[in-house]
């Protein structure tokens, strides 16, 4: 909610919006089929390539050279096709190898490569609900009354708009027009809104990031394992949606088409340590830097009106800091028949780092230039606001009726992100505001991973299969709530509804040992 009150001018700043942000920060469950499997709780356990993502030490356990590939299929439950995009999707999801090296009798030094898909974006969004007078453009009557409120009105009684709330986004730029009217009676142009009855909206999402992980790790006396791993991730995200609402007498239609593209880099370390000689029972503790993102956003979006239309797009450059991650691994095994595996991590996501780009370095020591960036403070001041920290926990088991197949159980319980009083302000002075081209926003809530799978060896080669359900639910509203503390009838309020995220995924991996 907000009210009335002078704001300040929209900086030159290029930063991306809090809600976007999140998108690109965060990561599924991905990896071979026995990590997945096992919910990924094998960071202390270790031997398995998509630990060198999680816990890199978990690569200096294995004592043979192996390579693997991973492939599968993802649906959205509860879906309906929209924009040509499918709700079942195949994937390539993870391809790698690791070099293992003896160094002494119990001594070990390994090299590893892994590509795999860290965030899958596929998912279409439905949601639609009864407006009581609320609109899109009502929103963007608020903001233009405050250019009137403090600008006034030109020498020929046309509004001011030259305050930053009177196009505040692309959406208040295109919505400008029809809310401009001329009063007879006045005899002066005066702004007017639409009441909405009602409103739909669907947008499909697609895309993934990709991690190129490269790790060396080491294994001492079997007791003490130790690896570094350094990721590059390479961001492809589109989405393409439609919100409409039911006027008086015509419909409002917005079509958004938006891309975000881009690279990042970020460094992991972590230890196992096995504290008693005779026990298998082994503790993890690993830590990631945040992934310092250079990405590229652009869009173009119409607005269609009473037979009007207009279109406008942008391109923008910033950068994206994610925030540290922490985390905290158990692993046993029994024998040669059972292992248990658990974990937690930690990241506070409340600190995600928006960034502007404020010129070019030059580096004579790499001969080359470097965009210099600085925070931009409105838009993580809202992000603090906004989203929190985030835990999640891993546990999963392997059961060996015989020696050369594998029974997988596994569960993730991954916390809210967002705050139950978060909203996407669209009046914030940042360019991330004004870059934005949607005004909806999603809380989503906790997110639940069950998982299990299969395992079988023949000789050097390992097969495996996975299947994991993830469910994350959510409210959605199609724009941030306005009041207003003089005039009741401008205050534009809407309701948050129940959307959700269903996802199905079944997962095969190939390995082979040599």
């Amino acid at each position: 909610m907000i009210s009335v009150v002078a704001l300040a001018a929209v900086c030159t700043a290029m930063a991306q919006e809090t809600y976007e942000n999140a998108k690109i920060a965060t990561e599924d469950l991905n990896g071979t089929a026995r990590y997945v499997g096992m919910g990924g709780a094998m960071d202390a356990l270790g031997a398995d390539i998509s630990t060198i993502g999680t816990n890199p030490a978990g690569i200096g356990l294995f004592r043979k050279s192996m390579a693997s590939v991973s492939f599968g299929m993802n649906t959205q439950q509860d879906a309906v096709d929209f924009a040509g995009a499918n709700k079942t999707r195949v994937s390539f999801d993870q391809v790698g190898f690791v070099y293992s090296n003896r160094w002494g009798s119990d001594t070990f030094i390994n090299l590893a490569f892994n590509y795999h898909k860290s965030r899958n974006f596929g998912f279409i969004l439905s949601a639609d609900d009864r407006l009581q007078g609320a609109s899109q453009n009502k929103l963007t009557f608020a903001k233009a009354k405050l250019g009137l409120l403090y600008n006034g009105t030109d020498g020929e009684g046309y509004p001011n708009v030259k305050n930053p709330y009177a196009s505040c986004n692309q959406l208040d730029d295109m919505y400008t027009p029809n809310l401009l009217g001329f009063n007879e009676e006045l005899g002066e142009y005066v702004w007017y809104f639409d009441d909405a009855s009602a409103y739909t909206l669907d947008r499909n999402h697609k895309g993934y990031i990709g991690e190129y992980d490269f790790n060396l790790s080491g294994n001492v006396g079997n007791r003490f394992y130790w690896g570094f791993t350094v990721g590059f991730h390479d961001v492809h995200y589109k989405h393409y949606g439609e919100y409409e609402e039911q006027l008086d007498g015509f419909n409002i239609r917005v079509s958004d088409d938006r891309e975000i593209t881009g690279q990042g880099v970020d460094i992991k370390a972590g230890i196992i340590v096995r504290p008693l000689e005779e026990s298998a029972f082994r503790i993890g503790l690993s830590v990631a830097s945040p992934t310092m993102y250079d990405l590229k956003t652009s869009n173009v979006t119409a607005v269609n009106y009473g037979g009007n239309h207009d279109q406008m797009g942008e391109t923008l450059k910033y950068k994206l800091y994610t925030p540290w991650k922490f985390g905290v691994s158990l692993g046993h095994t029994i024998g040669q028949s059972l292992a248990i595996g658990a974990g937690y991590e930690y990241a506070d996501y409340g600190s995600l780092d928006s960034r502007y780009n404020t010129g070019n370095d030059y580096y004579d020591w790499w001969g080359n230039y470097h965009d210099s960036s600085e925070s931009d403070e409105v838009m993580n001041r809202h992000t603090e606001q906004t989203l929190k920290g985030v835990s999640t926990f891993k546990v999963g088991a392997e059961f060996k009726p015989i020696p050369e197949m594998a029974v997988r159980l596994g569960y993730n319980y991954v916390s809210p992100m967002y705050q139950k009083d978060g909203f996407k302000d669209g009046s914030l002075s940042s360019d991330g505001s004004y870059f934005s081209s949607a005004t909806d926003y999603t809380n989503w809530d906790a997110t639940n991973r069950i998982t299990c799978g299969l395992g079988y060896q023949i000789g050097s080669l390992n097969l495996a299969v996975a299947y994991q359900y993830s469910s994350t639910k959510g409210e959605f509203a199609p724009f941030m709530n306005y009041t207003d503390d003089d005039y009741a009838d401008w205050d534009n309020h809407c309701n948050m509804v129940k959307v959700n995220n269903k996802r199905h995924q079944v997962l095969f991996t190939v390995g082979y040992n040599f």
